[in-house]
């Protein structure tokens, strides 16, 4: 087997540096700790940015998944297969909505979003043509596409892409006044993050959610809650919203919904907003396939038993208590909502990115942003001991750096 500073090298010649990784090459996993190819095992605080709630290899989602590998993998939506059906029915019920549109990836969920959202506003609430506009907020994050990053706020996701999508209207996150002074008679959307996660995991002011439900609902607009982050467990509810009994007009899904093994995404939404979409005007051929719902399916069922939701709030409180006093030495802000935390660590200290390299070398696997924020969001199955480990070692980083 190649070394790590062998890998490393090779990828740096032979592709894209889209990504800046920390420098450390995994070579297998299992429930919420990796192994390098050295042997070094490690604690992941990431979960593949929430897309491993269910931890690494979990054992009935890669049943699901092999049992499906023997059968029957890609059909495309030429064709009905036998997972189709109850994945679809099964996501409507713990969302509580009528429809389901499967797609891939969280970006294609945010596309098809859009695009409904758009002719629901044409067909349904009667805009003028070509004429709709979505508000978004400041430090959003939806994805990497074009039109997606025509919104975005985030120099580094933006710039040089242009020229842009026009058609939607940034308002400052927080502030539901922002919104009601951004509609107008052609809005048909309010797009939103229950929580901001790559912006460093930013909570919503008490109430911000159920106001915009209420906006919306006033001025007949539709409330999506992109959920790819914050929803299936990762906050101590299903969805982020249900911490304030929300409900929104879309939910945007992806990441935990593949359980960690395949892409999935997906969009759910009464049957008459969905339900402007005929035969012909989207699609995918990945989308829904038979693969994809077996383990979509899967994960949809472990959720129904409410207990990852348990699991991230009562380890998200523990983890609450013991990063609270590093505030003031080192901290200079903890926002946490169940298992999901951002940690602002004093500019003067270091920046994130250097204190996640000084986790690593100790056995722990985190991420940053925006300079010296890091984020911990470690698979749902982690252990109160592992967690108390990770914050062991975090308070070793900084007294390290202070001194």
């Amino acid at each position: 087997m190649s070394t790590t500073k062998q890998i490393i090298e090779l990828a740096d010649r032979r592709t894209a540096h889209n990504y800046h990784p920390l420098p450390v090459v995994i070579h297998e996993a299992q429930g919420a700790w990796v192994v390098d190819v050295e042997g070094k095992r490690y604690l992941d605080c990431l979960a593949g940015y929430s897309s491993l709630n269910f931890g690494h290899g979990n054992p009935e989602i890669l049943k699901a998944a092999r049992d499906q590998l023997d059968r029957l993998t890609l059909t495309s939506r030429a064709f009905y297969h036998d997972q189709f059906a109850a994945f679809c029915a099964e996501l409507g019920d713990l969302t509580g909505k009528d429809m389901i549109l499967p797609m891939n990836t969280g970006a294609e969920a945010v596309e098809t979003a859009i695009k409904v959202a758009r002719k629901w506003g044409y067909q349904v609430k009667g805009v003028e043509p070509d004429k709709a506009n979505i508000i978004v907020m400041e430090d959003n994050f939806h994805g990497r596409t074009t039109t997606i990053v025509s919104f975005s706020t985030d120099p580094d996701a933006r710039a040089d892409y242009g020229p842009y999508t026009p058609g939607f209207r940034i308002v400052k996150y927080g502030s539901v006044d922002a919104i009601r002074d951004a509609v107008d008679h052609n809005t048909v959307a309010v797009l939103v993050e229950p929580i901001q996660g790559e912006a460093g995991v930013l909570l919503p002011p008490d109430g911000y959610l159920s106001e915009i439900r209420s906006l919306c609902t006033e001025h007949d607009i539709l409330f999506i809650a992109d959920e790819i982050q914050s929803g299936l467990g990762r906050t101590g509810e299903t969805f982020a919203c249900d911490h304030e009994n929300v409900v929104p007009d879309m939910y945007l899904m992806g990441k935990a919904l593949g359980g960690g093994v395949v892409p999935v995404s997906a969009v759910a939404a009464d049957a008459e907003i969905l339900g402007v979409l005929k035969p012909g005007q989207h699609g995918s051929t990945f989308g829904g396939n038979p693969l994809a719902c077996a383990v979509g399916l899967q994960v949809v069922r472990m959720l129904a038993t409410g207990e990852y939701q348990e699991r991230a709030r009562a380890l998200g409180e523990f983890l609450g208590t013991r990063l609270t006093p590093l505030l003031g030495h080192g901290v200079v802000a903890v926002r946490r909502r169940g298992l999901w935390a951002g940690i602002d660590i004093a500019p003067s200290l270091a920046t994130g990115r250097q204190v996640c390299e000084a986790l690593m070398a100790k056995g722990v696997l985190a991420k940053d942003t925006h300079g010296s924020t890091i984020r911990l969001a470690p698979p749902l199955v982690v252990s109160e001991e592992d967690l108390s480990w990770a914050v062991d070692k975090l308070t070793e980083v900084i007294t390290e750096l202070s001194d």
